[in-house]
């Protein structure tokens, strides 16, 4: 008698990257634009202390910053092209909607910081862009999301493919965009980077 392993209850993630002509002026402007914000934005400062963020982040002080700053707004039009390839991958219904940015922040992680587990609750797709990564910088650390059902469950083999493993990875460059669907829970791992690790992260809801 044959048999069949049939893979079901995919989790994707949508990778791709912004990088090409003019990518390194752009990628300058980010960084330059995000440099700004951390100086200038008191409110997230004192939020990133009061939490024991290592670094800094808008999460938590600003809602705006497409309309802050050209370079968000020019890279927002970017992503609502990407996420909109993803949600083609996912074979998303939308009835009608759209998917539209809900929030665009910035992260500066020190070296050796990290940012431990979450999902992004109340979006359909979540992601990041990766602006400045230095060598040994923090990777990104995806979570099977069926983990905390799998109870007596053994461990995989240390050769299992990536699309088996309990966690998968990713170690990002500059430009980089990976997109998920925001049930997803993931981190931020520490890494042995000099210099500040720069992010922009997103959420895109269903309207």
């Amino acid at each position: 008698m044959s048999a069949v392993v049939r893979d079901l209850f995919v989790t994707r993630l949508y990778e791709a990257s912004l990088a090409g002509s003019g990518f390194g002026a752009f990628r300058e402007e980010l960084a330059e634009a995000s440099a700004m914000l951390a100086a200038e934005d008191q409110a997230g400062r004192r939020w990133c202390r009061e939490h024991g963020y290592g670094g800094y982040t808008s999460y938590a002080s600003l809602d705006d910053l497409p309309r802050r700053a050209t370079v968000f707004a020019e890279l927002k039009r970017k992503l609502d092209r990407h996420v909109a390839a993803a949600a083609h991958g996912l074979d998303l219904d939308l009835a009608g909607g759209r998917l539209v940015l809900d929030s665009l922040w910035v992260s500066i992680l020190r070296p050796g910081a990290a940012h431990s587990g979450h999902v992004h609750p109340h979006s359909v797709l979540s992601g990041t862009v990766y602006v400045t990564i230095p060598r040994g910088a923090g990777a990104l650390r995806l979570e099977d999301p069926r983990l905390p059902l799998m109870m007596a469950a053994p461990q995989r083999r240390a050769d299992a493919p990536e699309s088996s493993r309990t966690f998968v990875t990713l170690q990002p460059v500059e430009g980089a965009v990976f997109i998920w669907e925001s049930w997803l829970r993931h981190e931020v791992l520490a890494g042995t980077g000099r210099s500040p690790r720069v992010s922009i992260s997103f959420n895109y809801g269903w309207r």
